[in-house]
């Protein structure tokens, strides 16, 4: 999908080819302009360069192996978010055997979902995936530094210092890191719940942050990632997909240009293997 050009612009300019392998989840932009650099791309035997576009009827290899693009260039966009419960895994496989989350997703009769960062095994909630890899890159870029909201119960009090250090920031194996915010949303006995801000998606951030303050976390789950919100009644195994708006809202977020609408009716919340698509 060319923006601002027509069907027959298309065919006849191409479409640059960092921008259709992204879309189809080949990998991001960047990725690709370094794989051309590299020299690893070939259009019709030649080897590729930064500029060049792929035509209908061109013969893409990417490390001497066919990649059929056309495949990518009519696939519109989406978006689901998907209630992860403990227990399932952020991968394709398994080799404990372990339930994954693309398993409880629906069949994409081209490319794959991309999931936008992960949640670790015992961390429940807001998961997105997407089939473009342009906007996947762009909402995990470190750069981006996309919000991402956590429901936390720890076990016992935090005194107000211990909070005001979490803000300020603390050290941890892998450099400074510090929640933005952190409130507090009540709780009976010894659990307390907080919900707390970070702006980067290292590895259990926010488990290693309460961890540093020797306060234990029973439970934690993501409810916020930039400015999508885990609808409250989206029960976990099962997903929702953005509507035509939701979509054109994530992607002004996200600083990329909209595109042609990917859905036609308002989707509903769904449940896996009772879904029919």
């Amino acid at each position: 999908m060319k923006k601002g050009g027509s069907d027959a612009d298309q065919s006849v300019d191409g479409e640059r080819i960092q921008k259709v392998l992204a879309r189809g989840g080949v990998g991001s932009r960047r990725e690709i302009e370094r794989w051309i650099d590299e020299g690893r791309l070939k259009i019709n035997g030649k080897t590729v360069g930064l500029g060049d576009r792929l035509k209908d009827g061109d013969y893409l290899l990417i490390n001497d192996r066919v990649v059929h693009w056309e495949k990518f260039v009519e696939q519109p966009t989406r978006v689901l978010l998907y209630h992860k419960p403990v227990g399932e895994v952020v991968t394709r496989r398994d080799p404990e055997g372990r339930p994954v989350v693309f398993t409880q997703l629906p069949k994409l009769a081209v490319s794959r979902w991309i999931a936008v960062g992960r949640l670790d095994i015992n961390t429940s909630g807001l998961l997105l995936v997407t089939n473009n890899g342009e906007l996947a890159n762009r909402l995990m870029h470190p750069s981006t530094q996309v919000e991402r909201e956590y429901a936390v119960r720890i076990l016992g009090e935090v005194s107000e210092a211990t909070l005001e250090k979490l803000k300020q920031g603390v050290e941890l194996e892998d450099g400074k890191a510090k929640f933005d915010d952190i409130k507090f949303f009540g709780g009976e006995g010894a659990n307390k719940w907080y919900n707390v801000i970070v702006a980067e998606g290292r590895n259990r951030l926010v488990r290693r942050l309460w961890e540093s303050q020797e306060v234990i976390v029973s439970r934690l789950m993501r409810v916020r990632y930039g400015p999508v919100v885990l609808p409250e009644r989206l029960k976990a195994r099962t997903f929702y997909e953005l509507t035509d708006k939701e979509l054109e809202l994530l992607f002004e977020f996200a600083g990329m240009a909209n595109e042609k609408p990917a859905i036609t009716a308002k989707p509903e919340f769904k449940a896996h293997k009772s879904s029919k698509r």
